[in-house]
């Protein structure tokens, strides 16, 4: 059944702050969705939604029958910015598409910001931005989602980056981008060089910068950030986004975990790294590295910890996965089924 506008109320921070609850009904609001990063073929949602818009309200509707309430939308920054200061009016517009249909369908979105996902797609003016200016115009990308965005109750969050890291060494002029893997450049870093700064108190500099920007138009959605696994205070690989650093400028935490075979425990004591006062969310899982019923168990166990998850979806159906022979479709099929019997037993 198809939701009215009037039937997406606000979500906010639970009182005792280890949750959600929305607005009006005080009903507690339990984030569980997919992270709508591209289609079936590879493509970014920018790539089509100007000229394939039925595929993406089908998609919409897809998603909520399989028991969706949030989804996960990432926004590329060479689609929304014309120039450092200038916004895309129309990539804008269709942003206010997007909020109207997830209004209409009953579908909250998380709204993740400063994309570089398609290296081709990038500006050679922003690589060439040094940090200041850099961060300046990710401002400026946000101020503009912001005051497109303030009105409308279906946005759960602004996510400000996917995986945000900050460089523990030098790096070449010009190479914000992590490594690709499947083609994409998931990681990004926001500085080049630490210069002998604390890399969390750098991390920390860069959320206030982005927070105020959104701000000055939305005092009251959500804030928050994509962090990776490797994000805690341990030897080795760190991003320097230290949990218990940067949550005091965040209203939630999210963290991105695949579970790995044999070790469950492990994914979940890192899990609790990011519980730190304030609700978590699982914003990026998937039966990538263990497969059923490993995968399972870390759901279940997880419970006590996070307050939403996020997985995947990619525009094919359980119907349609079902005609397949390939084993990457049988991992979807058996990750969506899995997706909707979870989605039952929450409501």
């Amino acid at each position: 059944m198809v939701a009215s506008a009037s039937a997406v109320e606000w979500v906010q921070v639970s009182k005792d702050g280890k949750g959600f609850t929305l607005a009006t009904s005080g009903k507690a609001f339990v984030p569980w969705g997919f992270n709508y990063d591209h289609d079936e073929p590879g493509r970014l949602l920018e790539d089509y939604w100007l000229t394939e818009w039925p595929k993406v309200e089908a998609d919409f509707r897809e998603m909520k029958e399989l028991g969706a309430n949030v989804v996960r939308i990432h926004l590329q920054f060479g689609k929304f910015m014309e120039s450092a200061e200038k916004p895309s009016e129309t990539s804008l517009n269709q942003l206010s598409k997007l909020l109207t249909l997830a209004e209409r369908t009953g579908l909250y979105l998380d709204l993740t910001g400063l994309g570089c996902y398609h290296k081709a797609d990038v500006p050679a003016w922003y690589d060439a931005l040094d940090e200041p200016a850099r961060w300046a115009a990710q401002a400026n990308f946000w101020a503009a989602i912001a005051k497109q965005c303030k009105d409308s109750s279906a946005v759960f969050c602004y996510d400000l980056m996917n995986e945000p890291v900050v460089a523990g060494g030098k790096r070449k002029p010009g190479e914000w981008l992590g490594g690709a893997f499947a083609g994409k450049h998931f990681v990004q870093f926001i500085t080049l060089d630490a210069a002998g700064r604390v890399a969390h108190t750098v991390a920390s500099e860069w959320i206030r910068t982005l927070t105020k920007a959104i701000r000055r138009h939305d005092a009251r959605h959500l804030v928050t950030v994509g962090l990776v696994d490797w994000s805690l205070d341990r030897p080795g690989l760190r991003s320097g986004f230290v949990p218990d650093k940067i949550a005091a400028d965040l209203d939630f935490l999210c963290v991105h975990i695949y579970p790995k075979k044999g070790e469950v425990p492990k994914a979940l004591e890192t899990l609790r790294g990011f519980a730190v006062g304030k609700p978590v969310v699982i914003e990026e899982t998937f039966p990538l590295q263990a497969g059923f019923p490993e995968f399972g168990q870390f759901i279940t166990e997880s419970r006590g910890i996070a307050s939403g998850w996020i997985g995947f979806y990619w525009g094919k159906t359980p119907a349609e996965l079902r005609k397949s022979n390939t084993i990457g479709d049988a991992i979807l099929l058996g990750w969506l089924e899995f997706f909707q019997r979870e989605a039952a037993k929450a409501k």
